[in-house]
C-alpha cells in the first residue's frame, strides 16, 4: 500500500483547498492518507488574537507567506477565497482568528493513532471547516474538543490536559523539516515531495510514479534525520532528534560525532569539547573529530589549545577548511 503524507497547517487555506482536489483525485483503499504537521505560524500566541489584529504584524505578515510563497497575504486571500468557491467551500467563507495550531496537531494525530486514517480525515475536515466557514477559534482547546467530538474522536480533554500528542507532534515538525517541507500543503509519497495545492491529475501522477517507500530501522532514520536537521542550522532540533539515541546507542561513534556537532552549532561549548576530547581518545586518527574540537577550542578563544588539533587535523586531510582555520588560528597565536 502507497502512503500520501499531507504535511499541511490548519489556518492555510489551501490546505482546505487541498484536500478537495485529493478526494477528487478518487484514491481507493489501496492508498493510505496521512495528515502530519505543518506550522506556517508558530510564534501565533494563545489564546488566539483577531485576524484583522495580525495582519499588521509583519512577523505574522511574513510567517503567513509560507502558505503561497508567491504571493502577498494580501494577494493571497484574495486568490483563495476565489479558488475555494470554484472548489465549493464557502460561502461563507474566511478566518477571523491568530490561532496557534499546536494543540490542534495534537488532535490530528491522536485522531490516527485511535482511528486510523478515515477519522483523522474526519477530524481533519471538522477544523478546517470551523477555522474557514464558520470562524471559529480552533486554538481554544474547549473549541477543538467540541470539533473532535462531533467527527467521532472522544475524550480529548483529558488527552489534551495530560500532553498526549505533544512529543508527537514535535518529533513530526522536526522530521519535516529535516525532509525539506516548507509550504503547506507538501504532499510526500516513498521520499518524493510536491509542495502546494496541486490538481487531481498531478497527485495521480505523484503516487502512480512515486517509489516504493522505504522502511529504514528508527535508529537510521533518526541519524538522517538529525544530520538533514543540522544541514537546515538547527542544532538544538538536531539534539531533540538524537536524545532517544544517545539513551540507548551513547557509545556509538557516530551518535556522539553528530551530538558533537549539535553541541558547536548550538553554541555548547563545554558540551563539544567534552565530547569530542571522550571520541579523539577512542580513535586518535579520526580527523573531523580532531579539526571539530580545534574549531571549538576556537570558538571559546583558547587558540593554543585548538592549534596541535588543527595542525594535525590539517595533515590528515587534504580538506581546505581545515587549512583556512589553521591558518585563521596560527594568525591570532603568538
Amino acid at each position: 500500500m502507497k502512503r500520501i503524507e499531507v504535511w499541511a497547517d490548519m489556518v492555510c487555506a489551501w490546505a482546505y483547498i487541498g484536500k478537495r482536489r485529493l478526494e477528487k483525485a478518487g484514491f481507493g483503499e489501496d492508498v493510505e492518507i496521512v495528515w502530519r504537521p505543518f506550522q506556517i505560524d508558530p510564534m501565533a500566541p494563545a489564546p488566539a488574537e483577531p485576524l484583522y489584529e495580525a495582519l499588521r504584524d509583519p512577523v505574522a505578515d511574513g510567517a503567513l507567506r509560507a502558505c503561497h510563497p508567491d504571493l502577498t497575504p494580501a494577494e493571497n486571500r484574495v486568490r483563495v477565497s476565489l479558488v475555494a468557491a470554484e472548489e465549493g467551500l464557502g460561502p461563507p467563507w474566511g478566518a477571523v482568528w491568530r490561532p496557534n495550531t499546536f494543540d490542534a496537531h495534537r488532535v490530528i494525530a491522536l485522531a490516527y493513532q485511535r482511528g486510523g486514517p478515515a477519522l483523522q480525515d474526519a477530524v481533519v475536515e471538522r477544523i478546517l471547516r470551523a477555522h474557514f466557514v464558520e470562524a471559529s477559534d480552533i486554538g481554544d482547546r474547549a473549541t477543538l474538543v467540541a470539533l473532535a467530538a462531533e467527527a467521532g474522536l472522544d475524550g480529548m480533554a483529558g488527552a489534551l490536559d495530560a500532553g498526549e500528542g505533544a512529543s508527537e507532534v514535535r518529533s513530526r515538525l522536526l522530521r519535516g523539516k529535516a525532509v525539506g517541507v516548507a509550504t503547506s500543503p507538501t504532499y510526500v509519497v516513498g521520499g518524493t515531495a510536491v509542495a502546494g495545492a496541486q490538481s487531481p491529475e498531478v497527485l495521480r501522477d505523484l503516487v502512480r510514479q512515486a517509489a516504493p517507500e522505504r522502511e529504514l530501522p528508527d535508529e537510521v532514520r533518526l541519524l538522517r534525520q538529525a544530520e538533514s536537521l543540522l544541514d537546515v542550522r538547527d542544532p538544538l532540533g538536531a539534539l531533540r532528534t538524537l536524545e532517544p539515541l544517545l539513551a540507548d546507542h551513547g557509545d556509538d561513534s557516530a551518535v556522539r560525532l553528530l551530538a558533537a556537532r549539535a553541541y558547536f552549532g548550538s553554541a555548547q561549548l563545554n558540551r563539544a569539547r567534552e565530547t569530542l576530547e571522550a571520541l579523539i581518545d577512542r580513535a586518535p586518527g579520526d580527523h573531523y573529530a580532531r579539526f571539530l574540537l580545534g574549531r571549538t577550542l576556537e570558538r571559546a578563544n583558547r587558540h593554543a589549545e585548538a592549534l596541535p588539533h588543527l595542525r594535525l587535523a590539517a595533515v590528515m586531510s587534504a580538506d581546505p577548511g581545515y587549512a583556512d582555520a589553521l591558518h585563521r588560528v596560527e594568525s591570532r597565536v603568538p
